[in-house]
Parts: C-alpha cells; structure tokens; sequence
C-alpha cells in the first residue's frame, strides 16, 4: 500500500486540572485469541457494561504510530477539504435518516438558541458505496483498512457479550455482518463565552447511542463524561492508544435490558484545554437494517434475572428503521419538559427517548 503525505495533527496537551475521572475497566485484548481468554475478558465487559456501562480495551492490535495516522487522516477530512466541496458531499439527513457525508456545524439544536459547533464526516464501513472528495480519494484504502480493523475489534467485543449471557459467540456477531454502518470522523470547535453561558457549557446533552456499540478512539481534549448509576456525570480519561467502549440503543434491546445503552455528554472542556480542537474518530455499530430489535432467546442469564423490554416485542422496530428515525430527529426536534430534574423527552416510533442536562 502507498503511503500518502498528510499533514500532522498537533492535538492539545493533557489536561493538567484535577479532574473527577470514573473509574473504568480496563480490557487486555491481547487476551482475546483464545476460549480461556475471551471467557476472562467477557466477565470483565459484562461486569463494566453492568457497572458504570464504559469500559477501555488496550493492546487491540494497531500501534500509537499507526493511532496517530489515523487522527492525521481523519483532520485531513476537515482542514484539505474546501467548504465548497463540503457542501457538493454534504448528507441529507432528514431525508435519508442517515449521517453519511458532511454534517455541517450548527446543524443540531443544542439549548437557549444555541447550536452546535460540531463537524462531522461519516463514511460507511464499505468506502466504496458513495462518492468521497477528491483530495480522500487517495486514503481510502487507509480508511477501508481502519474500518476493517474497526470491525474486528466490533465482533471480538460482540462475542464477549454474548459469552456474558451464555449464548453462542456468534449471536449477535451474526447481527453485525459487514454489509451495514459506519465509521464517523468529528471535529469539535470552540464556542463563544455567550454560546457556553446559554447552553451551562454543555456542548451535546446527556443521551444513548442509536447502535448497538460505539468504538471511540481515545483522545487527549477532556469533554466527555458519563451518567453513573448513582446519577452523577463524571469525566472520561485519555489513555494513550486506548479504545473507549458503550452500548447503544440496539444492545439494550437486543439484550433484554441486561446492557443497557449509557447515558453520556459533552461539555466545555477544562480551562487548560480551551480553544482547542477537538478531533474525534469513532465507529458506530448498529445491526443490520432487517434486524429486528426484539430480545435475544435462549439466555440462561436472561432467564435467571428477566427480561426488561422497553416495548412488546409485537411492535419492535428493526434496525433501520430505529436508526433513520433517531437520526433524522437528533437535534431537530421540540425536547418536553420530564417530571424528571434534568430531563427532556421525546416519542420516536412510540419510544420513549431521553435527553440529560
């Protein structure tokens, strides 16, 4: 493979604020090539997911030089691409109910007026199902190679959790072939002194994934928190060439409420780190499109502690049609008031969707 020239991107320092970090698993994946290993590590996933519902997984098979690669690439998506050819590859998103493409900035409400100042670039797994600006054009095997490894990572973490609930390695693994979603770049902007008294300096409020799994790779702005069990947001720390790992929507589902999707945000970052990009790479999972979102069966765990469902299986969604609903809404729609502090609400497809200040 040719290794095109790319710019390097200078990510911010460490924050050096002392900062009330939860306290997250961390996951060896270097164990993961065996029975004896992968059984190991799934009691670790099923106790974080069950826990504090984030956990790190370290030693995944890429290298800091080839991690940081990848952060250079995904910078490349913003800053060499002119605004111009942003606008000609933007995604249409009300109306396809998909992220693919450019999302501009102040395209997501966020509170008191105020919209986002985040920019994302999404491309599906399969680089080669939709036209890419030019100047990518030469980095799409570089791409296609990460969403490949993306997609490794996906499965070995989709056996975990079904050895968790005593089920086949392959359940959900089957759910999550390669014809699917998606690979997300994001870069996230400064805001204003008025933008950040507006919105209490949350950037994007308390809400759960749409997929199944989301793969973050760690980065070093400090922005993210998490909702604790015990109803209190705190911090996600950088760990160098770490994965940060939840569940999303579709595994609460899938799983019978037995991994429930985590409530997170993003909020100003700490003094020391303002003014900085933040420059993210993600991977969403989501099951195939003809996947409906109904409980697995056969679980002797399930059996044992119940099964939580959060609509009759009669009126489950499938896949694709929860993912173009949540997306299309996100950040579009009127938030209700909850009789719940801190909470708004909203009806997607007669689910009920929380949102978090």
């Amino acid at each position: 493979m040719t290794v095109e020239t790319v710019p390097h991107y200078i990510a911010a320092p460490p924050t050096k604020e002392n900062l009330d970090y939860a306290d997250l698993a961390i996951l060896d994946f270097s164990q993961a090539s065996t029975p004896e290993g992968r059984k190991e590590l799934a009691v670790a996933a099923r106790d974080a997911l069950r826990d504090i519902d984030f956990f790190y997984i370290v030693n995944h098979g890429l290298s800091q030089s080839e991690t940081t690669r990848i952060f250079d690439i995904a910078d490349f998506t913003f800053s060499q691409v002119s605004d111009k050819e942003k606008q000609e590859y933007q995604g249409n998103i009300l109306e396809t109910g998909s992220f693919q493409g450019y999302k501009p900035r102040q395209y997501w409400h966020v509170d008191g007026g105020v919209k986002d100042q985040v920019e994302t670039y999404n491309i599906n797994r399969d680089v080669t199902k939709r036209q890419h600006p030019q100047v990518l054009r030469p980095f799409l095997p570089e791409i296609s190679a990460v969403a490949k490894h993306n997609h490794s990572v996906l499965h070995t973490i989709l056996k975990l959790l079904a050895i968790g609930l005593e089920l086949p390695e392959d359940t959900f693994v089957n759910q999550h072939r390669w014809d699917a979603n998606s690979e997300t770049y994001a870069l996230s902007y400064p805001r204003t002194e008025d933008e950040e008294a507006k919105t209490k300096q949350i950037w994007l409020k308390g809400h759960t994934d749409i997929g199944s799994i989301t793969i973050l790779w760690s980065q070093p702005v400090a922005a993210l928190q998490i909702f604790t069990p015990d109803r209190q947001w705190k911090w996600i720390r950088h760990i160098d060439n770490a994965l940060v790992i939840n569940a999303g929507d579709c595994m609460e589902f899938l799983s019978g409420g037995f991994y429930k999707a985590t409530i997170h945000r993003v909020i100003q970052p700490p003094l020391d780190q303002r003014g900085y990009t933040r420059l993210g790479v993600f991977y969403f999972a989501i099951p195939e499109d003809d996947i409906r979102l109904v409980p697995v069966s056969g679980s002797p765990v399930l059996d044992k502690v119940g099964v939580r469902r959060r609509f009759d299986d009669a009126d489950a969604p499938t896949a694709e049609v929860w993912r173009k609903a949540r997306t299309a809404a996100y950040g579009t729609t009127s938030l209700k008031k909850s009789a719940e502090k801190g909470i708004e609400e909203e009806l997607i497809n007669g689910i009920l969707v929380k949102h978090y200040t």
